[in-house]
């Protein structure tokens, strides 16, 4: 697995707690992670942080629109236009799934 890229880089200054700074390299020397550098396992990690941020900004949304009454009519109303066609594409894939379980 490749640490994230960008054709352009920025070269920066880090000040790290040394027993921070000594279990990385301690990961990296005994091959505890793919990274196979300071440099890259530091951008791996920042970038799964970035990562687990913009999930849990992406969750509050959705458990804003749980709350959003009128958001849940709308869901209600729109559910309801599709469940004709929902049962039908169920039947059909349930009337395949069993025919190629014949055929086998």
């Amino acid at each position: 697995m490749a640490a994230p890229t960008d054709e352009r880089t920025v070269q920066t200054t880090l000040r790290l707690p040394k027993s921070l700074y000594e279990s990385t390299k301690n990961a990296l020397q005994e091959r505890r992670t793919h990274a196979t550098s300071l440099n890259e396992f530091l951008i791996w990690a920042l970038a799964a942080y970035l990562k687990g941020l913009r999930r849990k900004e992406i969750d509050a949304a959705f458990a804003g629109m749980a709350a959003d009454s009128e958001y849940q009519k709308e869901a209600r109303h729109i559910a309801g236009e599709f469940a004709t066609s929902d049962w039908e594409a169920l039947e059909l894939a349930e009337r395949h799934r069993r025919k190629r379980r014949v055929t086998r």
